[in-house]
Formats: C-alpha cells, sequence, structure tokens
C-alpha cells in the first residue's frame, strides 16, 4: 500500500528504516530483525541506498526479501546524485514490475571514489528534480517521501532557506517527509512550526535515532549538522566505558523523547533501527499504552 494512503488511514504509528545485509549469510538475520519489529505493526519499512548507487543490488534484495517474507509496506531510499534520466527509469520501471510503490526520493552524496565530484552538474542536481521527475513521468503510482533537517542541512545557507527547499520539494509533488536525526525535541517543534508557516502541510515524520554507541553518535552528528544536547553529554560521561551503560543512558535519553513527543500530539515516529530489533523495542516497549 501506498504511504500516503497509510497515513490518511492511520491515527498514530511508527516506521522503521534499515540498511541492506553487508555480508554474505547475514541475510537471515537481517529478516529476522524485520519480522521481530513487525511485530509493533508499523506504517512502513524501509531500506536504504548506498552512495551513488553503490548498494544498489543489495537494496533491491533486501526489498525483496522483506515483501517476500512478511506483509510488510516497503520503502526503497533512491539518491539521484551522478545519476541519468535512463538509470533512474531503469530502477523505477523494475520496483513497479516488483511492486515496489514507495520511494524516498534523496539526493544522497557522491561516493568516496569520486572526488572533487561537480555537485552543480549531472541531470538530477537536486532532491526535488528526482520527486519532478518520478511525478510527472509516473504520476500518482509511487508515493514520495523526501528528507527534512530540523536543524538545516549542512549545506544550506541558513534556516530560511532550508526550510524553502522543502516547500520546493513538496510543490514538486512530495507526499511526506521523515527527518534528520535529533536528540533535543525543541529542534523539530520549532521546525513544524516554520514548515506551517511557509504553507508546508504533507506530514513530517520525525526520525529518531537510538543511542548505542555515543562516540560514533557525535561522529553522525558532526557530518549531518545534528547537535548533542549539553545534558545528554553530562548523563553520559560516567558511562562512556560501559557500552551497556551507554545502552541504558542512551535509551532512557530516546524514550523520554519519543514520549514527550507524543505527549505533545505527534502521531507518527520513524526510527532508525541500525538493524537492531533488542534496542528499538527498549524504548517502544514502555510507550505501547501511548502509542495506541
Amino acid at each position: 500500500m501506498k504511504i500516503k494512503e497509510v497515513l490518511r488511514q492511520r491515527s498514530s504509528g511508527v516506521s522503521f528504516e534499515f540498511f541492506p545485509p553487508k555480508q554474505p549469510g547475514s541475510e537471515v538475520f537481517f529478516i529476522n530483525v524485520v519480522r521481530e519489529l513487525a511485530g509493533y505493526n508499523p506504517l512502513y519499512v524501509s531500506v536504504t541506498y548506498g552512495a551513488g548507487g553503490s548498494t544498489q543490488d543489495r537494496t533491491r534484495q533486501a526489498l525483496l526479501s522483506i515483501k517476500g517474507a512478511t506483509e510488510l509496506n516497503v520503502m526503497s531510499h533512491l539518491t539521484c546524485i551522478g545519476a541519468t534520466t535512463a538509470s533512474i527509469t531503469s530502477i523505477l520501471e523494475d520496483y513497479g514490475a516488483n511492486g515496489i510503490d514507495n520511494i524516498l526520493a534523496l539526493r544522497g552524496d557522491p561516493p568516496r571514489n569520486m572526488k572533487g565530484f561537480d555537485l552543480t552538474k549531472g541531470e538530477f542536481r537536486y532532491a526535488r528534480d528526482l520527486v519532478e521527475f518520478i511525478r510527472k513521468r509516473y504520476g500518482d503510482y509511487f508515493s514520495i517521501g523526501v528528507a527534512a533537517y530540523p536543524e538545516k542541512h549542512p549545506e544550506a545557507p541558513s534556516l530560511e532557506k532550508d526550510i524553502e527547499y522543502l516547500k520546493m520539494k513538496a510543490d514538486a509533488g512530495a507526499d511526506f517527509a521523515i527527518t534528520q536525526m535529533f536528540f533535543d525535541n525543541a529542534y523539530y517543534y520549532d521546525f513544524m512550526e516554520r514548515a506551517l508557516k511557509h504553507g508546508i502541510d504533507i506530514p513530517i515524520l520525525p526520525g529518531i535515532m537510538p543511542i548505542t554507541d555515543f562516540n560514533k553518535i557525535k561522529e553522525f552528528c558532526s557530518f549531518c549538522n545534528a547537535s548533542i544536547p549539553e545534558s545528554l553529554e553530562k548523563k553520559m560521561l560516567p558511562v562512556l566505558d560501559s557500552p551497556e551503560g551507554i545502552r541504558k543512558t542512551g535509551t532512557e535519553h530516546v524514550g523520554a523523547q519519543c514520549e514527550d513527543l507524543i505527549r505533545n500530539g505527534v502521531r507518527y515516529l520513524h526510527f532508525y533501527t541500525l538493524n537492531r530489533a533488542d534496542t528499538i523495542s527498549d524504548i517502544l516497549d514502555p510507550l505501547k499504552d501511548l502509542l495506541k
């Protein structure tokens, strides 16, 4: 089912993002994780797509494996940097033939072996170009999601410009958006106010990142322009030498973050699962009554 229709039909829910299995033989573990999280009746599940299409085959196989093993709604991430109209069309035709009708349209980053790549050149310069292409060529066949940035995209000159870019993607035909991770809900609430003032009325799902490796999270934040609250830093200091302590402290923080979002009227939560069911379950299980 198309995600835009699911969001119309369901008043609340969660969604999960996975990355395609990297190692041969890891597919069974991957599907077991998906099946375990399927118990939360997700709105949909998505599979990431590597820089410059570097995981294209694995992304496709992961999507088909999920469709074959479950009845979940699936969505493929799709990056367009360095892509041609012909290559994007080929992917979309294949997805359509296999009943995959949900796309997260992203510009993406150039792969590491493309140093000096000119982001201003190519048939698709921005995610909105991909959205516009899909909508014009395929009409309403695909439900299209896009990315949003509560603390602004690292390349955006200002918060004001960044929200204008999201408006362009919505106007080009995006049905919904998913935010980059954030750890202070004030950024999300402020972002939603700015989006409303700019006439952006598509659903915007908050992207929730579990914390199991604090150093890795800080690394993520450094290149995606997300900030770590000082209060969280202080809580982490005493447990930095304890993986379980980090996981427990991180789960408490993210759980409280989710509870606050729900109590403030947020209807949907999107989780970056990191292909781990246990941490997501630890976050969601205490929130079951609120998620009904």
